[in-house]
């Protein structure tokens, strides 16, 4: 019985193997496949993110040696890079650039360009947006800025102290003193904000608080004065 049963099995199996053997080779076959391209692949990515650091670093160097003409050539190439880090540093810098030359709306331009981005990463997007904001802030009006950054003006927030800076200001371009005091109070007590905005925000604290208390003052004394009259 067992000789019966080793001869039908080795019958199966060959019935199994002439039906879908080339079937299994060429999974095999594709899978090997697959897999080899996707070492390549990642070979070539690992290749195109070395030459562009390299062209990056290039562009810097021409910068730092007076020679903006080549710098922006290599920066407009990175600046359609498939890698967002890259491409984001090719904009921040052309950007940049622009605003050296004074030049604010080519700089708006370039920070909107990434700002609008949906395949950026959002600390990018966020950080262009703010950016984007602060060249532009004097032409645009105040409700704009506290629509577009009011998102980002929240305690916690990696950029609370420029997003936070910059809705306060607009609050007072409104006239809403009230408001603007309590973020700038916000800023001074948070330390997770840069020093130099730190210190303009304990600054203008102080003038907007000093101003309502100073208003209040003035008012008991004149009633006072003439309560005496």
């Amino acid at each position: 019985m067992r000789e019966v049963d080793d001869e039908l099995r080795r019958d199966q199996a060959l019935d199994f193997w002439r039906r879908y053997g080339r079937w299994l080779i060429a999974a095999i076959v594709l899978g090997l496949g697959a897999f080899a391209g996707f070492l390549f692949w990642q070979n070539q990515q690992g290749k195109a993110a070395e030459r562009q650091g390299e062209q990056l670093q290039t562009a810097f160097d021409d910068l730092g040696a007076g020679k903006p003409d080549a710098s922006a050539k290599t920066l407009a190439e990175l600046a359609q890079s498939r890698s967002d880090g890259y491409r984001a540093a090719a904009r921040f810098t052309q950007a940049d650039i622009a605003l050296r030359k004074n030049d604010l709306k080519g700089a708006a331009q370039q920070f909107a360009a990434v700002a609008g981005d949906q395949s950026m990463a959002k600390p990018f997007r966020d950080l262009a947006l703010i950016r984007q904001t602060s060249a532009e802030f004097d032409a645009l009006k105040p409700d704009v800025v506290v629509s577009r950054l009011r998102g980002l003006a929240i305690a916690g927030n990696p950029y609370f102290g420029s997003a936070s800076e910059l809705v306060a200001i607009a609050y007072l371009k409104q006239g809403r003193r009230d408001l603007a005091g309590q973020l700038f109070g916000q800023i001074a007590a948070s330390e997770q904000v840069p020093p130099s905005i730190r210190q303009r925000a304990v600054q203008m604290a102080g003038v907007l608080n000093a101003g309502a208390t100073g208003g209040t003052g003035n008012g008991e004394t004149g009633g006072n004065e003439k309560a005496k009259q």
